[in-house]
């Protein structure tokens, strides 16, 4: 079992409380996951180090893989992300300047690229208006391309604000759970989560970072045991809460 190197404090009623207990007990199995990964940083994954994103750059690392990642692996966008930094062309100003048909045949292996590419280019025009101040959950909603998921990624691990990402191994774990059902929208599985965590951590930062590692954490967790139907099969968290 890895040890917890990171645990924030919390109230005494966290033994009730069995969102946390869950966030526990993947901790306890996996350990910190240094997510968000970065191409040009070595290693890509950071664990315990919460500093990042340390730069505009990797600011917009962040939210160019935000909607890269929209319905394919994060192998792809890995890959994709691998390709833009050969070109050199992992900037706002950059990817504005290369060639469109040059950047979507860098970025093929996420699938959808023409799609993808249309996004990109509006986010672009939406991002450098920002003038590195932090948008609002609306104002990124409101962009071309920009779904709840993603703008969720882009403010918890773009710009380290307190908004749980929910993805589906999330919901196809707390289906499985018991947690839900299959009626629950992504807002309604958000707020459970995050109204849950708000509750026994108290802490800004600590919640961002139980945030970021939780979805992670899911992540990891979900490739194991949410990847392939039937859901949830030999996942041993149901046993244990």
């Amino acid at each position: 079992m890895i040890l917890q190197q990171f645990m924030p404090k919390v109230q005494l009623s966290m033994q009730q409380n069995k969102i946390y207990k869950i966030y526990q007990l993947l901790y306890d199995k996996y350990g910190p996951q240094g997510w968000w990964p970065y191409i040009n940083h070595t290693p890509s994954y950071h664990p315990l180090d919460y500093s990042f994103p340390k730069n505009q750059d990797e600011i917009f690392e962040v939210c160019l893989g935000s909607i890269l990642t929209q319905n394919t692996t994060f192998s792809s966008v890995v890959k994709s992300l691998n390709n833009l930094k050969e070109l050199n062309c992992l900037s706002s100003q950059k990817i504005k300047n290369i060639d469109k048909e040059t950047f979507k045949t860098a970025i093929k292996p996420v699938g959808y690229f023409n799609q993808k590419t249309r996004y990109i280019l509006e986010f672009i025009k939406f991002y450098d208006s920002l003038n590195g101040s932090v948008p609002t959950r609306d104002e990124l909603l409101n962009v071309t391309g920009i779904g709840e998921e993603t703008a969720d990624s882009i403010l918890l691990y773009a710009y380290n604000q307190p908004q749980f990402k929910v993805d589906a191994y999330t919901k196809r774990l707390f289906l499985h759970l018991g947690f839900i059902d299959e009626k629950y929208k992504y807002k309604d599985i958000k707020n459970l989560v995050e109204s849950k965590l708000k509750t026994i951590i108290k802490n800004q930062k600590d919640l961002i970072i139980v945030y970021q590692e939780f979805h992670a954490l899911i992540v990891q967790h979900g490739k194991n045991f949410y990847s392939k139907k039937t859901y949830g099969a030999g996942c041993f968290l149901k046993d244990q809460l």
